[in-house]
């Protein structure tokens, strides 16, 4: 890649990370009493239990997909947590004509967002990311440079 399609990957992983960041703080700061309540009305168990869940995909592995630390890793989970948010609350076959539209709409919007999750899975973090940035150092450790000197 080049700098500036280096520069694009890093700002379309943060932008596509922000929001399960925001997210998760949101309902670590305040929203949690009505994501127990989306999550009951669902008829999800033990949604006291699984809201602290959530907040640990959307807020810790947001930030790691962010950061670009355990990227690959981090888009896969997030991508399946989307698939599952998509399938258990925007279900709109099972819904009443009424919401399916909107529930449609929600539907495909996850499964976008699923896209973007698999580029990254597919290509990395990019170059300015913590992976690539411990990738660089590790191939400047003294063993690595006298491998390489050694083949010259």
């Amino acid at each position: 890649m080049n700098p500036l399609t280096d520069f694009i990957a890093l700002i379309g992983r943060i932008l596509l990370a922000f929001l399960f960041v925001q997210a998760g703080y949101t309902k670590l700061f305040g929203g949690m009493a009505g994501t127990v309540a989306t999550m009951t009305s669902h008829g999800i168990p033990s949604p006291n239990i699984l809201v602290w869940g959530a907040i640990v995909v959307e807020l810790g592995v947001g930030l790691c997909l962010m950061a670009g630390l355990l990227a690959r890793a981090a888009a896969l989970v997030l991508a399946a947590y989307t698939l599952a948010l998509g399938l258990l609350f925007h279900a709109y076959w099972l819904a009443p004509a009424a919401e399916a539209r909107f529930d449609r709409a929600l539907f495909f919007n996850h499964l976008s967002i699923i896209g973007g999750m698999l580029i990254v899975v597919a290509f990395g973090a990019g170059y300015y990311s913590l992976d690539a940035l411990m990738q660089r150092r590790s191939e400047r450790t003294p063993e690595a440079m006298r491998h390489a000197v050694a083949h010259l």
